[in-house]
This record gives structure tokens, C-alpha cells and sequence, in this order.
């Protein structure tokens, strides 16, 4: 099953044999720095992030976070999907990627992708996103995509500032 075509960009969801890529990108500085440490050492432990986050997402809300693969070799280059979270009033995107693709458009292919879905296949009208207040880079990608400041929030159980941005679809 593809969630989104791009003119680069497989969306497709993830399944236990994507656990290898998981257990890379979850290990990625730039993740640890912005997202956090989710304790995935292994590929026991990449196989249980991917029962527990995306495919538990799908069934419950029909929709979570999805690989996002080169068109032309199929090798995963990162992730980018969508999030209910109980804190928030609205679902959000998230999005990240391995560092050796960044600054090729990639996240802002895949991130539009998920939009466009977001408004056409689940009737969205309003979309979140959270980043981390150091984090330049997704703020400045999240105003791209036509996201704008609300107000900084904390997590329930986190003590990490975030930026709270949204846009109507």
C-alpha cells in the first residue's frame, strides 16, 4: 500500500522489516537531539518501536507515521506521517530523516505529500506541529509549509520547551 507519490518519493507504511532503518535513523544524533531517546539498541528493540508507534497508529487512528523511500532505488531515506497525541487538540506532522539526506528538498516532498493527504483522504482541516525550540531547521520547514507560531507548550511528562505551530487545511 502507497499513502503518497511524489515525483522522488515513495510514503508507504512501515512493517517489521524495515526494523534495520529504524534502528538507524532512532540512532541518529539529530534525533536524539530533537526528539529524544526512544532506547532502540537493537533490532529487538527497532521490531517493538514499529509494533508499538506506527503500526499501533494505524490501527487505532488509521494514519501515523509512514517510511518515506527514494522512488528510484526504494532504499528508506527517513520518515514523515501523522500523530494524535492526547496533549494536543488537533493531530500533528512529524518528520525526520536520515542526516546523510538532508538539504535535498526531501522533507518538504514528503511533508507536502502528507498534507495533501491529511486534507483530501482524511478531511483534516486544521494540522499541528511540534518542534523543538532549538531546532531551526523544522521551524523554518514548518513555516515553508505555511505552519505559524501558536504559543510553546510542554508534553505531559517532559520538560523540553517545544514550539506549538499550526495551519488550516
Amino acid at each position: 500500500m502507497t499513502i503518497a507519490t511524489t515525483s522522488r518519493l515513495l510514503i508507504q507504511p512501515f512493517d517489521t522489516s524495515d526494523a534495520p532503518f529504524i534502528l538507524e535513523l532512532l540512532n541518529e544524533p539529530a534525533w536524539l537531539r530533537f526528539i529524544g531517546d526512544k532506547q532502540v539498541r537493537s533490532i529487538d528493540d527497532a521490531i517493538n518501536y514499529i509494533h508499538n508507534v506506527p503500526l499501533k497508529s494505524y490501527r487505532d487512528n488509521g494514519f501515523g507515521l509512514w517510511k518515506v523511500t527514494l522512488k528510484e532505488t526504494l532504499e528508506p531515506i527517513g520518515m514523515c506521517g501523522l500523530i494524535r497525541r492526547e496533549a494536543l487538540q488537533h493531530e500533528d506532522i512529524g518528520f525526520a530523516f536520515l542526516a546523510a539526506h538532508n538539504g535535498k528538498g526531501y522533507a518538504q516532498e514528503a511533508a507536502t505529500a502528507v498534507i495533501d493527504y491529511a486534507r483530501e483522504q482524511l478531511q483534516f482541516k486544521q494540522l499541528l506541529a511540534i518542534a523543538n525550540e532549538d531546532n531551526g531547521r523544522s521551524i523554518r520547514l514548518l513555516e515553508k509549509l505555511g505552519f505559524a507560531y501558536q504559543r510553546h507548550i510542554t508534553m505531559p511528562g517532559d520538560q523540553t520547551p517545544l514550539v506549538l505551530m499550526g495551519r488550516r487545511l
